[in-house]
């Protein structure tokens, strides 16, 4: 049985003014390295970082692993956030005056990453990460998508991740993953942390 603690990235620079990111490369924000910092107090014993190789996962992946002593960051491509085409770098209000009522309704642009691809990638990539690493438990850190899709897969329901938040997945021998606790790992801009939520 191999653990994953999907962790969601630290506050970019895009999420500090709203905008939607997907593939985009928006470095962290002071708040976010501030909040990967947090995190790494609160992060129990790992046995290796894994991450998105997107700025923002991978700066907040560095951040923990130089916290928790282990290296190097190993990045997958597969963990990268869902293409979402051209709504990357708008906000929800423009997005909503540009197709009211699409978000609602999960329409996506059509030049978004199509759901059904996205998920096969996020999957192919647990797989390789518990198949190179039986037993483990590694901190996985990823996107806010990456996880809600995992989780809306596995029949949980798919809220809003937290930066520095994300669910525990372990994953058997026979590639079978099964959901754990969601956690909070840092505290968001007037949001309290408590741990488990």
């Amino acid at each position: 049985m191999t653990t994953l603690f999907l962790i969601r990235h630290g506050q970019s620079e895009w999420n500090a003014v709203g905008k939607w990111q997907g593939q985009a490369d928006p470095a962290l924000s002071s708040v976010g390295r501030d909040q990967a910092f947090e995190a790494g107090r609160a992060i129990g014993d790992v046995d290796a970082v894994v991450a998105s190789p997107q700025l923002r996962a991978a700066e907040t992946a560095e951040i923990l692993a130089t916290g928790l002593g282990i290296g190097p960051v190993v990045t997958l491509d597969g963990l990268r956030e869902r293409e979402i085409g051209s709504w990357s770098g708008l906000t929800t209000p423009e997005i909503e005056a540009m197709s009211p009522g699409a978000i609602g309704r999960g329409e996506w642009p059509a030049d978004a990453e199509p759901e059904d691809v996205f998920l096969e990638r996020v999957l192919v990539s647990i797989a390789a990460i518990a198949r190179s690493m039986p037993g483990a438990t590694v901190l996985v850190v990823c996107h806010g998508g990456v996880i809600r899709h995992l989780e809306r897969h596995l029949g949980a329901d798919d809220g809003r991740v937290p930066n520095l938040g994300g669910r525990i997945v372990t994953v058997g021998a026979d590639d079978a993953l099964h959901l754990g606790e969601r956690l909070a790992l840092a505290t968001e801009p007037g949001v309290s942390r408590d741990g488990i939520l």
